[in-house]
């Protein structure tokens, strides 16, 4: 799969998301499988450029090629602008959301609140393909509703205005993330078309991946939440995709190595303070489902120091260890 000029080196893709596809992030799923690791969206208001939150969006230090980065908004000409900014830092490809369904963002008429407005998106789509000479990519959902599936009409004015690729979750606008995910929307899409598509939306397993691929003939797949706690989810569904054989779990001690070395590249980004915040959520994620996740989760969500945030992870998991051994 390509994206423009740039070749992937799998067909799988990490979902942006705000909160969690940080640098760190994103450098940790690319190192398992994933081909593309798309940011958190930056705004296109250049007033929050300066913001220390926007700086660290839009920071691609030492990233392997190519950094994609997505911007957020409704009018053109800041879109435009802003796709013109993040490349001059470093994007390789600028991504567009039009497929956010949180409400801060649909109520100023940007992220998936845009499917209403065909021609906007037309002229949104436009301005930021001329100001910029790397490829553009669309994040879209299926539609406003059930009752307005228009991704397919959405597809089209992409294609003709210059998008090389396409990401397209199976909800719509109004099922945030409730409910299931429908590929019959993204199978349509992807006949209607001959970019690239990328399906997104409830692939958390090698066998969903196979399965979506096979139905709607997507040239790829977008993995958002179901990675959150398991990176190494790209390298078990590449595998699968390549030889039909299971991955098995990381061992303990692997997952345990795995999170120290995430946690100091974690309080290295973000620095200790707000370090120490981001890893919670984090550390709640890979022990998802492990024996004593819960105590452990509010031992270290009172922590105040990374030593210990660091002590209680090792110790944690060297108990898991030590219950595995016994077990065999």
């Amino acid at each position: 799969m390509r994206i423009g000029s740039h070749p992937l080196s799998t067909p799988l893709a990490l979902a942006p998301m705000a909160g969690v596809s940080d640098r760190p992030f994103r450098e940790l799923c690319r190192r398992f499988g994933a081909g593309l690791a798309v940011s958190e969206m930056v705004s296109a208001n250049s007033l929050l450029w300066g913001s220390t939150k926007t700086r660290r969006r839009a920071d691609h230090s030492g990233e392997p090629s190519p950094r994609s980065v997505q911007i957020v908004g409704q009018d053109p000409s800041l879109m435009a602008a802003a796709a013109r900014y993040n490349v001059e830092l470093g994007a390789d490809i600028i991504d567009i959301n039009m497929g956010c369904p949180a409400k801060k963002v649909c109520n100023v008429m940007a992220g998936s609140a845009l499917l209403k407005d065909e021609p906007l998106v037309a002229r949104i789509l436009t301005a930021v393909v001329k100001a910029v000479t790397v490829p553009v990519t669309l994040k879209i959902r299926t539609g406003w509703d059930k009752e307005h599936r228009n991704g397919p009409t959405i597809a089209r004015i992409a294609e003709e205005c210059g998008i090389q690729a396409l990401a397209v979750h199976g909800r719509t606008r109004a099922c945030g993330y409730s409910g299931a995910a429908e590929y019959d929307t993204v199978r349509t899409i992807k006949s209607t078309v001959s970019i690239p598509v990328i399906a997104n939306g409830d692939i958390c397993s090698p066998e969903q991946a196979r399965d979506v691929l096979l139905y709607t003939a997507a040239d790829g797949i977008m993995i958002g939440r179901a990675a959150q706690g398991r990176p190494w989810l790209f390298q078990q569904v590449q595998h699968f995709l390549t030889t039909g054989k299971h991955l098995p779990n990381p061992a303990p001690t692997v997952v345990r190595d795995i999170i120290l070395e995430h946690l100091g590249n974690l309080y290295a980004f973000y620095g200790t303070a707000t370090g120490l915040l981001v890893a919670r959520k984090h550390l709640s994620w890979y022990v998802r489902g492990t024996p004593g996740a819960g105590g452990y989760r509010a031992l270290v969500n009172r922590t105040n120091t990374i030593e210990q945030q660091v002590a209680l992870t090792r110790d944690y998991f060297d108990r898991l260890l030590d219950v595995e051994e016994r077990i065999v």
